[in-house]
């Protein structure tokens, strides 16, 4: 390539926040559920570089087709690669693109394209524009012919960025509007994620590392149909609420055990999971969902004695 900026560059990342900056400094973007990617043209040369630095053409052949379109023809864009079906971002879907037989690629290609959306511009042409502010990369992004490559939105007004925070959004990414692109570094941006609430039927627990403790509890949802289907857990207690919440569980057991799929990061111990009437209902806080299961471990917020067990249905998560 004879662009000057070449593979691997790390993508400059966002520290957390829980609500957003205001100030006339500040530019908005709605937060992807996607790959974070790289992206690089040099005519018909083109490569796809995932957020720790590999190469994703093989994987994501589709987007490497819609960058070729671009009219724009030499230049190093950061973006995220997203599937998206029926207005939902699904990263499931997208996760299944990391398979080693090209067929099952190409298939999945087909069936539920992903697609390209395009936040910064790092170089063009022959100059890299690493050490511009935001705005400035901005507005040379927006004047280019990016073709079927999508643009983000952005705004400079928090009370309109606030949509990114409801309905099937992810969350906001606000930015400094005089920040430079800081590769790898934590500086100038910073992420709010859309944090929803729900109310789930406990259908199991895991006991604890130490004698006589709770780990963690399994929570269900219920599908039209009425079949109760796992979608997550929580955990995080304090050692005083592991202890206690032993007892509280004790009247709901029905000395059922099992085990879940094997996981590289838990022994064969921390699996297994005894199973519980599905009488209690509790209120969790949680973020991102895959499919139809909540991603990360989801926060515990209160227990719901006035909640019917049948009312906690499945598609809370969508809601």
């Amino acid at each position: 390539m004879t662009l000057p900026l070449q593979p691997p560059i790390k993508p400059q990342l966002a520290r957390s926040a829980k609500e957003l900056p205001r100030g006339e400094g500040w530019r908005y973007e709605p937060k992807w559920d996607g790959f974070r990617t790289i992206a690089f043209r040099d005519g018909d040369d083109v490569q796809l570089q995932s957020r720790g630095g590999k190469p994703m053409n093989r994987y994501f052949p589709d987007v490497a087709r819609q960058v070729q379109e671009m009219p724009s023809d030499a230049l190093v864009l950061d973006g995220e690669m997203l599937v998206v079906v029926d207005g939902v971002q699904e990263f499931d879907l997208l996760s299944q693109r990391i398979h080693p037989a090209a067929s099952r690629v190409e298939k999945l290609a087909q069936e539920t394209p992903a697609a390209f959306v395009a936040f910064d511009l790092l170089a063009e042409r022959g100059e890299t524009l690493l050490d511009r502010p935001y705005d400035e990369r901005r507005e040379r992004l927006v004047a280019l012919d990016l073709g079927p490559v999508e643009l983000s939105p952005v705004t400079g007004d928090p009370e309109a960025a606030g949509q990114w925070l409801t309905g099937a959004s992810e969350g906001v990414i606000a930015k400094q509007a005089g920040a430079l692109y800081l590769p790898g570094e934590r500086k100038g941006m910073v992420k709010i994620k859309r944090v929803r609430t729900a109310d789930c039927v406990v259908a199991a627990f895991r006991l604890g590392k130490e004698t006589d403790t709770v780990g963690s509890l399994i929570l269900g949802m219920y599908d039209a149909a009425g079949e109760l289907h796992v979608v997550g857990h929580t955990s995080g207690f304090t050692a005083k609420q592991k202890r206690e919440l032993l007892g509280f569980l004790e009247p709901y057991r029905t000395h059922e055990r099992g085990s879940g799929e094997p996981s590289r990061w838990k022994s064969d111990e921390e699996l297994v999971w005894e199973g519980l009437r599905p009488e209690l209902v509790c209120e969790i806080a949680f973020d991102h969902i895959t499919g139809n299961r909540i991603r990360h471990g989801a926060r515990l917020l209160r227990w719901r004695e006035d909640k019917p067990p049948a009312e906690c249905t499945i598609d809370q998560l969508r809601a």
